[in-house]
């Protein structure tokens, strides 16, 4: 492996030189920070030793510049007793591990051995990413808006690194597809993904869900349990709705990811988790912070990375393929041919805002499915909310001009004259008190068949 060394004591940058060639490693060594991120620019690095207290720019500081400036080299920092937590601090800014000073070249050795590991599993990685073509976003991802290909394009840059990642948007946008994604993108992509709902576990429960128990901790507790977060040790631990964590819980959690150990509900001991932590809601958590709801400390502890996901109605381009993809799903679940969508429910699906968002839309195809006849989803197949003046009754009177408005309420009129005529177009303009000419020019600008 490439390796640069930085320390300001020369004895030790020689010592490391020689240890790291026996190793069979191409070393270069800096004596400070400055010199180090000028190396860092002109060549590529695998792995960085630095050491945490320099004269000059000190080891965190040469990690936070180094990683604003691009450094994708795995940085293992060297502390000398006394100042571990330092050490501790820099890998909590994504420093890979570090070595307490002295140190035995065995335990050089060690730490680079498992550096290369890591390294070469990551390489495997994304060699069989790029072979099966998965650099672009997954089949399930639809991404034609604008406002989609920005969060997207947010995930694919936060991914490789560990920081925590807050996804904020409306229920049932899609904040746990993109959180997937997130961790399909990164190289905890072999590990698991654990997913939770914190509003949807009793708060009595919710403790032990994410931390364990031991035994005798409370009653039922008739065996040791791992929490979620040790489920997810090494992987993705996504935590759905934070908003509505408890506050005696905020304050637990944000122990787990400024210490990086959990403790189990009963037990003394703390157990140490390599876990990345994706949090979701739907709530406003910056005014919930400024009003006491929610802690302060831990909201900034989680927003280190911010995705917004907007609602299915501020991207429209998003809604036609999102009915494709959400229909071959549909399908391939139920096992049955993908159903063509008539054009009127179509228009209907596309008139509609959809304020449940993508799981709305996904629900309201189910039932079309199961409804539909000789696997062709008409209007009358849809939900009555979506058909039934749904968009009428969707829509907030401020988002409705007057022109939107009269052409709602005369469509309206046309189904309805078309419907009392049982389809002949003279009888309806009769009705309607209009020309048979007028009413074919209305139905075209309709988009129905005249």
């Amino acid at each position: 492996m490439k390796i640069l060394v930085v320390d300001d004591e020369p004895g030790l940058r020689q010592s490391l030189q020689l240890i790291l060639a026996d190793e069979g490693h191409e070393v270069r060594s800096a004596s400070s920070g400055s010199e180090a991120l000028a190396l860092a620019a002109a060549a590529t690095f695998d792995v960085v030793l630095c050491d945490v207290r320099m004269a000059g720019m000190d080891g965190l500081a040469f990690l936070r510049r180094y990683r604003a400036e691009g450094g994708t080299a795995l940085v293992i920092m060297m502390s000398a007793y006394g100042t571990e937590e330092s050490a501790i601090a820099a890998m909590k800014e994504g420093a890979y591990d570090y070595l307490p000073k002295p140190f035995r070249a065995d335990e050089v050795a060690l730490v680079l051995r498992k550096a290369e590991e890591r390294e070469r599993l990551r390489r495997e990685v994304e060699s069989l990413r790029s072979a099966l073509g998965a650099g672009a976003a997954s089949a399930d991802i639809v991404a034609e808006s604008p406002a989609m290909r920005a969060a997207l394009n947010v995930i694919a840059r936060v991914a490789p690194h560990r920081s925590t990642v807050l996804i904020t948007g409306p229920s049932g946008a899609g904040k746990e597809v993109l959180a997937r994604e997130l961790h399909r993108l990164s190289p905890r992509a072999p590990q698991a993904f654990v997913a939770v709902n914190c509003a949807a576990i009793p708060e009595a429960l919710l403790e032990s869900e994410l931390f364990g128990h031991v035994r005798g901790a409370f009653t039922g507790a008739v065996a040791d349990r791992r929490g979620l977060f040790e489920e997810a040790s090494t992987g993705t631990l996504f935590l759905d709705e934070i908003g509505d964590l408890p506050v005696a819980l905020q304050a637990k959690l944000l122990r787990v990811l400024e210490d990086g150990e959990v403790r189990r509900v009963g037990d003394r001991a703390s157990r140490r988790v390599d876990v990345r932590v994706v949090a979701a809601t739907a709530r406003d958590l910056q005014a919930d912070a400024a009003a006491g709801r929610f802690r302060e400390d831990l909201y900034y502890r989680l927003n280190v990375a911010a995705v917004h996901l907007p609602p299915l109605v501020e991207r429209p381009e998003d809604l036609p393929p999102l009915i494709r993809v959400l229909l071959a799903a549909l399908a391939a679940r139920v096992r049955c041919p993908v159903p063509a969508v008539e054009p009127d429910a179509m228009r209907a699906l596309l008139q509609y805002r959809w304020p449940g968002n993508v799981r709305e839309l996904s629900n309201a195809l189910e039932r079309a499915m199961v409804l539909a006849r000789d696997a062709r989803i008409r209007r009358e197949d849809l939900p009555a909310t979506v058909v039934g003046g749904g968009r009428e009754k969707a829509m907030s009177a401020a988002a409705l001009s007057l022109r939107e408005r009269a052409a709602a309420a005369e469509a309206d009129a046309i189904r309805e004259a078309l419907r009392q005529a049982d389809g002949n177009r003279r009888r309806a303009a009769d009705i309607l008190g209009v020309s048979l000419r007028t009413l074919f020019y209305k139905l075209k600008g309709m988009d129905l068949d005249a």
